[in-house]
């Protein structure tokens, strides 16, 4: 389960790293704060999720924060480009992190009993 909850924070990390870069020299639909915080975000995720799959203590607290930051950022992304936050995909993304954080803390728990 810690495996697996790595990997997916890896992802989105990557992901939301790899977003914010595209739009800071792509065509410019954010704010420049608002990418670069995308960008530095998905990096914080990227670090974070090694310290989580090392079980250091405050990793699994600093993936949360990464993520809740961008979940913050989405929203702010949302209302750009649809002028509105769409209930259905920020609610997904949501329990996407919501389940990587529930894998990390089970996972973590499981190793550390054996």
């Amino acid at each position: 389960m810690l495996t697996l909850a790595t990997l997916g924070m890896v992802g989105y990390g990557l992901w939301s790293a790899a977003a914010g870069a595209a739009d800071l020299v792509g065509y410019r639909v954010l704010a420049v704060p608002a990418d670069l915080a995308t960008l530095l975000l998905g990096v914080v995720l990227l670090v974070a999720a090694a310290l989580v799959r090392v079980r250091v203590p405050g990793g699994l607290a600093l993936a949360l924060g990464a993520m809740l930051g961008l979940q913050a950022l989405a929203l702010h992304a949302a209302a750009h480009f649809f002028g509105e936050a769409a209930l259905v995909p920020q609610i997904a993304r949501g329990a996407f992190a919501a389940l990587l954080v529930l894998l990390a803390a089970l996972g973590g728990r499981r190793e550390a009993r054996r």
